[in-house]
């Protein structure tokens, strides 16, 4: 099991350092770290882990861990630190709303990894979204108040 859960710190910290946009170049990553295993071990640990599939800032496809698992380098200390995912280019655009809905607009294809994002933090404001290109739709839960919405949201979404 020690073996296991090594490999996956390790996955982990290619994905947090790395723009993964398959499972071949990952296998490369990993060995250059002596990690040899096969396909479908690898795809057994990225399910384990809760890696998904969105598009990075490029417009090209990458691997991105959940919020818990993400690390960001600490220049201070030099070392990798889990965070929650805050990033300054999010493609954020607008916000409008319509009874208990929201409209975010990005950029295109910035939609669906703030989804992702926003869905991983679990807000109680927030029932559920939907995104396509460059809009997500926010379902907000009974009584919640666009201020109280705009709050939760600038925790990952500073540009709001």
């Amino acid at each position: 099991m020690k073996i296991k859960n090594s490999r996956l710190e390790a996955i982990r910290l290619i994905l947090s350092t790395h723009e993964i946009s398959n499972q071949d170049e990952l296998l490369k990553e990993l060995n250059k770290e002596g990690y040899v295993l096969t396909q479908a071990t690898l795809s057994r640990d990225l399910r384990q882990l809760r890696v998904v599939k969105t598009v990075g800032t490029n417009g090209r496809y990458k691997y991105v861990l959940t919020r818990q698992q993400q690390y960001r380098h600490d220049g201070a200390q030099g070392e990798m630190r889990p965070i929650a995912p805050h990033n300054e280019d999010n493609g954020f655009i607008s916000i409008k709303f319509s009874g208990n809905i929201a409209v975010i607009r990005t950029r295109p294809s910035y939609a669906g990894t703030l989804a992702y994002h926003i869905d991983n933090c679990e807000f109680s404001e927030i029932l559920g979204t939907l995104a396509g290109d460059d809009t997500v739709m926010l379902v907000l839960a009974e009584g919640v108040t666009k201020s109280a919405l705009l709050k939760v949201l600038r925790t990952i979404i500073p540009n709001i």
